[in-house]
């Protein structure tokens, strides 16, 4: 991940190129404002990332286009004013990215490692967010859902295993929107939930499937 120096500017400016380069391809609008602001989210990973393990080892291209730009797909979803739910955050995705390029949006993010609630919380700090979120260090299953119109998850243990868990927690006439692949798809099938999915942009087997909450339909 990026150093100080010389090589932290060019990692930083191949991030921010990507990211300009490969949104419309992901139907996402970034004004210069905000793709500094992505920026400072990619480079405040990189610091913690060596401690923390939060995403595995990339270059800031594919930083910028499989983590990023692919949190922002799930915006189609999001309407102005919406409150979410981020489930697993961990590195802060897919929220923080949406956070940072919806200035209406507002979310609980839920991550039970306590050093990585650390590093949410830090991050939300850095990047003036703490007015429109929150962390909660716990693991969902173990507090009760707040209040919310939408529930996030994009990395979640065992997360085939944990979704009917996740659908029970979830908010009544909740709106899940869920990144993963067949398997997950399957898993969704086999509950009779009824969904819908995009192929992600640059992927043949990474979804956003968009669930509809048992209780909503």
């Amino acid at each position: 991940m990026p150093v100080n120096g010389s090589e932290m500017n060019n990692t930083t400016a191949e991030f921010a190129h990507a990211l300009a380069r490969h949104a419309p391809g992901f139907q996402v609008a970034l004004d210069a404002a905000t793709i500094a602001r992505l920026t400072d989210y990619f480079e405040f990973v990189g610091v913690w990332n060596a401690r923390l393990h939060l995403v595995a080892p990339c270059a800031p291209a594919e930083f910028a286009m499989r983590h990023v730009l692919e949190s922002l797909v799930a915006l189609r979803f999001l309407p102005p004013n919406a409150s979410v739910v981020d489930v697993g955050s961990g590195a802060g995705l897919p929220i923080i990215p949406c956070l940072i390029t919806c200035p209406s949006l507002r979310a609980t993010l839920v991550e039970a490692a306590q050093k990585k609630a650390i590093f949410l919380r830090e991050a939300l700090s850095k990047l003036g967010l703490r007015d429109r979120a929150q962390v909660r260090a716990e693991r969902f299953e173990q507090t009760s859902a707040p209040p919310a119109e939408f529930v996030t998850c994009r990395a979640l243990e065992r997360f085939t295993e944990m979704l009917p868990r996740l659908v029970a927690w979830s908010p009544p006439a909740s709106t899940l929107l869920l990144f993963g692949g067949p398997t997950l798809q399957e898993k969704i099938e086999r509950l009779c939930l009824p969904y819908s999915s995009v192929l992600l942009p640059k992927s043949n087997q990474r979804f956003l499937f968009v669930v509809k909450h048992a209780q909503a339909v």
